[in-house]
């Protein structure tokens, strides 16, 4: 648990740097494809290929492709389209999909996830009703990719830890995933990317070092490893703790000017969609519960 509040605090301030000093400024290919080299370097050193099987290190790469590649593809993107706080808000819906995983690898499915997009996307408008745009739909959609992709990597990392070795370090196999998650950024940054917007200032090369060597390199290592010592409820509670922190960091240092009446009436209707869906999903937990002799 004290692994996943310290990441907490530690990434309050990683939605700010971004919106602040790289997005728009310097290419999202770039930023993402730096952060991701500079984390592979904290955890080459340590690596012992030997110590896996070609099915660990594999799983481990896709895992590192979707929950670091692929997510800050969708992440970066979003800050050209949304506000620091819109992103920060719609990033809510990341536990909604862990459960929503679970249940598509058990093979149910309950329609009650219908009525919360719903209520994300009135939520959502809410939020700018007097300036909503086709951008700002598409930047909302662009976070959930991003959150789900982080959800899939988190699952798929609480699976796959229970068959890696138990004698092993996660320190000297975390390479694995940095690796996985470069496959995808260099490819996209040699084919997309603008080379005539790499960073220009040191401010903006302290944030990209910062942001891979901390944010990144450590981050995701603790974060990990303390999603694989706590239970599916503690897990989901800590991903939405980033919302209100990172909302914090940004509104009081920041974005002062931001509307909080909006922002606050949308983030209502947010966490009550959510509210709803921990209510629906546990009415089937309830009746089960019921002794057999009151159900005849």
């Amino acid at each position: 648990m004290s692994y996943l509040v310290g990441v907490t605090a530690l990434w309050a301030f990683s939605f700010s740097l971004i919106g602040v000093y790289l997005s728009g400024q310097v290419d999202s290919y770039f930023a993402v494809t730096a952060r991701i080299l500079l984390a592979t370097l904290v955890f080459l050193p340590f690596l012992r290929p030997a110590a896996l099987g070609w099915f660990e290190r594999l799983g481990l790469m896709v895992i590192g492709g979707l929950q670091l590649g692929v997510m800050y593809l969708f992440f970066y993107h979003s800050f050209l389209l949304l506000t620091v706080p819109e992103v920060l808000l719609f990033t809510i819906f990341t536990p909604l999909y862990i459960t929503l995983i679970d249940d598509l690898l058990a093979r149910r499915f309950s329609p009650r996830y219908l009525a919360v997009a719903a209520l994300a996307v009135i939520g959502a408008a809410v939020i700018r009703y007097d300036g909503v745009t086709a951008d700002y739909w598409l930047g909302f959609l662009v976070v959930q990719g991003a959150n789900l992709c982080f959800a899939l990597g988190q699952v798929g990392y609480r699976h796959l830890a229970q068959r890696l070795p138990a004698d092993l370090a996660h320190r000297h196999l975390f390479g694995w995933f940095y690796l996985g998650a470069l496959c995808i950024a260099l490819p996209a940054f040699w084919v997309l990317g603008d080379a005539a917007k790499l960073p220009t200032t040191s401010l903006q090369w302290g944030v990209l070092v910062w942001l891979g060597v901390v944010a990144s390199g450590l981050g995701y290592f603790f974060w990990n490893q303390g999603a694989c010592r706590v239970d599916a409820g503690t897990l989901a509670i800590m991903n939405n703790a980033l919302v209100p922190a990172g909302l914090t960091v940004n509104l009081l240092i920041w974005n002062r000017d931001a509307d909080l009446v909006r922002l606050g009436l949308g983030a209502l209707i947010l966490v009550g969609s959510l509210w709803l869906n921990a209510r629906w999903a546990k009415r089937p937990a309830e009746a089960m519960a019921v002794p057999a002799a009151t159900r005849s």
